[in-house]
């Protein structure tokens, strides 16, 4: 009997050790982490999707669940509704890993599925997540400000790709500094209800930065906004948007029932 018990533990830790369980990607991590990638990939339903029958639209928009529980382990995902919002989109996806390889063999596993292969992939951004540049010289009462809690729970979310000039590049580092003082002190009465995310996509895009935002009062991200156009760092900014991206927050299952509708 003793040696029955013994064999039996064997075969257990046998078999555990030749299928372990993957673990999930660290999603805080990566997004408080500097050097990781991000992707933005938009994509727009063909007119065939909306004729194919609700049952089929169900079936094919669980392929997105599978796609992103088979890459869990390497990175993290956001899927937000831009449909509505976008005459040029439907979805748009956030991808987070430590490898831009990642992101693109998990948009070309989405592409190639049922789903896929009816939406058309009409933007696409990369960047990556570095230490910030110009705050260590900030003055300490504008670094305390700074520090405000970001907002949770929001119902929108923006998407706004930045092209500088080259003017901005060759600017001697404490002249832009300057200049990025003022254009934090006009970011300061939104920090309650604005959170935002900066991406550097020089040579990795056509874009110079990608800012991301999550807000629930439009109202005040529309008068950040406004207030950032008036500043001197804005003479530099060569393109703001153009595609600049509105969408709303919702549970995944939420937005492939929109789809399947």
């Amino acid at each position: 009997m003793r040696h029955f018990i013994v064999l039996i533990f064997c075969v257990i830790f046998v078999v555990g050790a030749v299928a372990p369980v993957k673990a999930e990607a660290d999603r805080e991590q990566l997004l408080k982490e500097t050097g990781v990638y991000a992707t933005f990939a938009v994509f727009q339903a063909s007119e065939q999707w909306w004729q194919m029958e609700p049952q089929a639209r169900a079936s094919a928009s669980a392929d997105v669940k599978k796609i992103i529980e088979k890459y869990a382990d390497r990175l993290t995902t956001d899927v937000h509704l831009l449909r509505g919002l976008s005459e040029r989109a439907d979805i748009l996806i956030r991808i987070h890993s430590k490898e831009m390889i990642h992101n693109q063999n998990f948009l070309l596993d989405l592409m190639a599925t049922n789903l896929g292969k009816h939406f058309k992939n009409v933007d696409v951004f990369n960047g990556i997540t570095k230490a910030l540049n110009y705050v260590p010289n900030f003055p300490g009462d504008l670094k305390d400000e700074l520090k405000t809690p970001p907002p949770q729970g929001s119902k929108y979310v923006v998407v706004v790709p930045i092209r500088k000039d080259a003017e901005w590049w060759n600017t001697a580092q404490d002249s832009r500094t300057s200049m990025m003082k003022e254009h934090t002190d006009a970011t300061v009465a939104y920090l309650k209800t604005v959170k935002r995310k900066l991406y550097h996509s020089s040579g990795l895009d056509d874009w110079d930065f990608i800012t991301y935002f999550e807000t629930s009062k439009l109202d005040d991200f529309n008068n950040l906004v406004t207030g950032l156009l008036q500043v001197k760092e804005n003479q530099h900014n060569r393109v703001f948007g153009d595609p600049l991206l509105l969408g709303t927050i919702r549970p995944l299952d939420e937005i492939l029932e929109v789809l399947a509708r």
